[in-house]
């Protein structure tokens, strides 16, 4: 976030789960008219909420004053809700099914999970948060039971990864682990991203 966010003419409204690439973006490149404001990443377990939370958020901006307004999010999981909450609003988002697909870049990434669709995707804030978010955020700490309703019918989890950190990496295979699934790594870095908060900018 900029400096003085009261300054800034540019709001990106993000999932909670991209703040931390999204704010050292915006501090490399030195994006001083752009900042950005969250909502939380676990209402991915729960994406009814997400649309009118947008809204909100888009609707809290203009009203501060913003010039544009960008939403960095994919669908995740709104069923196209989230679509039709922007096209009312006239608010472009990131492209793809996932706010991670941008990663992997989308079509790359699309193509893949056609071609395997039995994978279950780690970035590096699922890595660092997977017990908060996945474990007790779907309840299988309280409930062992759920695991295989939710994991049966994934094989492996692939993790995408923004920066090269050992420390994320031995969190992500042990998340391969608790679920029982295989593992595999890829490193993207932020994918396409940059180019969109570059074009927002």
């Amino acid at each position: 976030m900029p400096a003085n966010p009261t300054e800034a003419r540019t709001r990106v409204i993000a999932c909670g789960a991209l703040a931390h690439e999204i704010v050292e973006l915006i501090r490399v490149n030195a994006w001083r008219g752009m900042s950005v404001t969250c909502l939380p990443a676990i209402w991915h377990n729960t994406p009814a909420k997400i649309p009118e939370a947008v809204r909100a958020k888009i609707r809290a901006a203009k009203t501060e004053g913003c010039d544009r307004v960008f939403v960095a999010y994919g669908d995740c999981g709104t069923g196209g809700l989230l679509d039709r909450v922007l096209e009312e609003e006239g608010v472009e988002r990131l492209g793809g099914p996932h706010c991670y697909a941008f990663y992997s870049g989308v079509d790359d990434f699309v193509r893949r999970a056609d071609a395997d669709p039995t994978c279950f995707y780690l970035t590096d804030y699922l890595a660092r948060h997977f017990d908060r978010l996945i474990v007790q955020g779907l309840g299988i700490d309280r409930h062992p039971e759920l695991l295989a309703d939710y994991f049966g019918n994934y094989t492996k989890i692939v993790y995408l990864a923004q920066s090269e950190d050992a420390a994320l990496m031995e969190r992500a295979r042990a998340a391969a682990v608790r679920l029982g699934l295989d593992f595999e790594y890829r490193f993207t870095g932020y994918g396409e991203l940059g180019d969109f908060l570059r074009r927002a900018n």
